[in-house]
């Protein structure tokens, strides 16, 4: 029985930053962020969307009423979580109007942790072949004004149906993994905003990539000459090819050029929307197959996770017959092409503005954000979700 994901979905909320503006406001050399880090927009996020509402959102787009049916495992992957305690699928859980009778879990391992969802998921529909399972990673990637992460920020989520004899594409059971605990990249309980070493941060996120190569090609007896393309885990577009050319001379130079053409293409996306950390990987996936003509059933695609800390994988899955027909291209391009550009002080104004943390009551001008589901408000310590 092939199990894998039947159909995906992504959201970003309605608002971005350019960044050659951004630049030109920090006085920096705009090619340093269009070109040295491969970043053109970032997505922002208003304080009407937060982890939950965009992975509410990201999945709107999926459910029919049968699948809402057959769902009966919600997975919530994020580190931006709103509580230490309930789960952030809990509340999507209602948002989406799902069955009473389900799981409703949230995973936490920096942008490793869909992954590891993905994996719970398809345990789950082995043993549940006649159900569903919704895997959402959402977040908000922040790091302050005017600071050296400030580029590299973004705001998203992913949401991922998995099911038995799926309509786009089939895990192969072949993964790889590792665990090593170092410090390239963490948020303590207190700070609102993360701690990077982003030079470490690099060198680790290449480092597992090549041990988990090796560990994969010694597994499983494939080299890169099997895959049609490789997906990559895109804190910014630039850090997944430093992992690429670690081993794309191990191919002639047709295929390098295909590898490459493929990767740019799996970039597309992520350059107009940043960093969504534990989305980034699934958001690359379907930029890939939403802009490319050539895949086919069969063809074989390389998937690699990072989340700092760290945890990797590396997987792979195979495209199957009529993929193509469960794609959102158009609803995705719509989604983009519909967003307001914020000028720097209005992105700087909106970014400063923060929930209250002592439980006072908040409301949120709901005119400023028109989309489904968002937050409006917060009372006794409770935030207030709307769903239209």
């Amino acid at each position: 029985m092939k199990i894998g994901i039947d159909k995906m979905s992504f959201y970003t909320p309605a608002f971005y930053v350019d960044m050659v503006e951004l630049a030109e406001a920090r006085e920096i050399d705009p090619n340093k962020f269009t070109i040295g880090i491969g970043q053109d927009q970032m997505g922002f996020a208003p304080l009407s969307q937060d982890a939950v509402t965009m992975g509410a959102n990201a999945a709107l787009n999926l459910l029919t009423p049968e699948d809402i049916a057959a769902i009966d495992l919600v997975i919530f992957a994020s580190e931006s979580g709103i509580d230490h305690s309930k789960a952030g699928a809990v509340y999507i859980h209602r948002l989406l109007g799902l069955p009473k009778h389900a799981r409703a879990i949230e995973f936490k391992e920096a942008c490793y942790a869909a992954t590891a969802g993905l994996s719970y998921a398809q345990n789950h529909v082995a043993a549940h072949p006649d159900k569903k399972a919704l895997v959402i990673g959402s977040d908000i990637a922040r790091y302050g004004l005017s600071t050296p992460g400030e580029p590299t920020q973004g705001a998203g989520a992913v949401a991922m149906l998995v099911t038995a004899n799926p309509r786009c594409l089939a895990f192969n059971n072949d993964n790889v993994y590792m665990t090593e605990d170092i410090m390239d990249f963490w948020r303590p309980l207190y700070s609102e905003t993360a701690v990077v070493q982003g030079k470490y941060s690099t060198e680790q996120y290449v480092h597992f990539f090549e041990e988990m190569w090796a560990t994969y090609t010694e597994k499983t007896g494939l080299s890169l000459a099997d895959f049609e393309a490789l997906c990559f885990h895109l804190p910014y577009t630039k850090m997944g090819k430093k992992a690429l050319d670690t081993i794309i001379t191990t191919v002639d130079e047709e295929k390098q050029a295909e590898l490459l053409n493929y990767y740019q293409l799996s970039t597309k996306y992520s350059r107009q929307i940043g960093n969504i950390y534990t989305g980034s990987l699934y958001l690359g996936l379907m930029s890939l197959l939403e802009h490319q003509t050539t895949l086919t059933e069969g063809s074989r695609l390389g998937l690699f996770s990072y989340g700092s800390g760290a945890v990797a994988e590396f997987f792979s899955a195979t495209l199957v017959e009529g993929f193509a027909n469960q794609l959102y291209t158009a609803a995705h391009t719509e989604q983009l092409a519909q967003r307001k550009r914020l000028s720097i002080p209005e992105y700087e104004e909106l970014f400063k503005a923060t929930l209250p943390t002592d439980g006072s009551d908040y409301s949120i001008d709901e005119k400023l954000d028109q989309a489904p589901i968002k937050l409006v408000g917060m009372k006794e310590h409770m935030r207030l979700y709307t769903a239209k």
